[in-house]
């Protein structure tokens, strides 16, 4: 039987069936004539050439409910910039490219700084960013649909579901946020299962019940990547520039948003991507940067929240994230059993050893500057402060077929 329960504070639309996909697209076709979408890909160097992202464009092209389609590539050489001008040319939509360490963009950021603005520092939440700004310079767009380019085990329905609870005409939401069960021979989703969940839970258990908590923990998987939003949230947000962005959104949703036009939905029967190595012994890159990441934004947007945070309160979170983290480990394991699914206990204690630096490190991060929120400013204020940004951002891309 299929779990339609509903818990927490956040609409969940759960995945009952599949033979409803054709007619669900039928309708998206519909729907996206008064709603044009546009797909986002904040793209690295790495995932360019991959199989993984020549699917996500073979795939793409076949979906006609799309209007749109916005790449930003990260860390890329001209070679590699040229690579992805020619391979976009596939797609039947309109195709544009934001070689985000190209002079134009770096131009454009320049100019940014000049005007006072923040413009972070690069990662996932700034190309992520970059790309939204440059959607929200055509006015006829009206929903915004993104997610990550290291997919293994992408298709269509990811993106028919996501898309269609925020271009439904009756619904009313402008937010959705998908989820999928993460699981190959064994449990994937780390991240999530090990540190996010623990986390949350360890705080509510030291600074007792809050609503920014229950809404961090109602999400099935709020570091999904997939996530799709109207235009109008698109242009009044701030956005983490790290692997803070998932976060960050779910937290201003929630900041400029009513709870009833929140939803999450889940997407397919299984998801697999491209791991992170976990370097447990380095906070600065992999798995563990990565956590470190999320730690801080989770603590800078619950003190945005009214939660108070000092030593004595990251002490006691840590010492409870560490016992709940233990207890976690139990579960996932008996999870695996069931299911006949590879499981490494030794591998999951040795990542939530390496998630506790990470946390211990973000607290360190905030007490150090708790004032400074780190967040991208939304692009209602950019296109305020710098009035030319607009036309800077139509040059800074590349329209690879229009």
């Amino acid at each position: 039987m299929g779990d339609f329960f509903q818990s927490g504070s956040v609409a969940t639309l759960p995945r009952l069936a599949y033979s409803g996909l054709r007619v669900l697209e039928e309708r998206l076709l519909e729907f996206t004539k008064n709603k044009p979408a546009a797909l986002i890909l904040p793209c690295h160097r790495q995932d360019l050439k991959s199989d993984s992202f020549r699917k996500i464009l073979s795939t793409i092209s076949t979906c006609y409910f799309l209007q749109k389609v916005v790449v930003g590539l990260d860390a890329a050489t001209r070679d590699d910039y040229l690579y992805a001008r020619e391979v976009l040319r596939c797609l039947p939509q309109k195709a544009f490219l934001l070689w985000n360490d190209g002079l134009k963009v770096q131009q454009f950021l320049q100019e940014l700084k000049n005007a006072g603005l923040f413009t972070g520092i690069p990662g996932k939440g700034r190309n992520f960013w970059l790309c939204c700004g440059y959607v929200l310079t055509d006015p006829t767009t009206r929903i915004l649909i993104s997610h990550d380019c290291d997919i293994l085990t992408y298709d269509r329905e990811l993106l028919v579901r996501v898309l269609y609870p925020v271009t439904h005409p009756h619904f009313g939401f402008d937010f959705c946020k998908g989820y999928s069960a993460r699981f190959s021979e064994r449990l994937h989703g780390r991240l999530m299962r090990l540190m996010f969940t623990p986390l949350i839970r360890a705080m509510e258990c030291v600074v007792g019940y809050h609503d920014f908590i229950r809404y961090l923990d109602s999400f099935r998987y709020p570091l999904a990547g997939e996530v799709a939003i109207n235009t109008d949230f698109a242009s009044r947000t701030e956005v983490a520039p790290d692997w803070g962005v998932e976060v960050a959104l779910l937290a201003e949703a929630r900041r400029l948003l009513t709870q009833d036009a929140i939803c999450q939905v889940e997407f397919s029967e299984r998801y697999d991507h491209k791991h992170q190595q976990l370097l447990p012994e380095d906070c600065s890159r992999g798995l563990a940067k990565s956590a470190f990441d999320v730690a801080k934004c989770i603590f800078y947007r619950a003190a945005s929240e009214g939660i108070r945070f000092d030593q004595s309160v990251f002490d006691a979170i840590l010492t409870s994230y560490q016992r709940r983290s233990q207890e976690t480990i139990r579960s996932f394991e008996a999870c695996a059993d069931i299911n006949c699914l590879c499981f490494d206990r030794y591998e999951e204690e040795v990542a939530t050893t390496a998630f506790t630096r990470s946390i211990r490190l973000a607290a360190k991060a905030y007490l150090e500057e708790p004032w400074n929120s780190p967040w991208l400013p939304s692009w209602n204020r950019v296109f305020s402060a710098f009035p030319s940004a607009l036309t800077a951002l139509i040059d800074a891309a590349e329209i690879v077929n229009a």
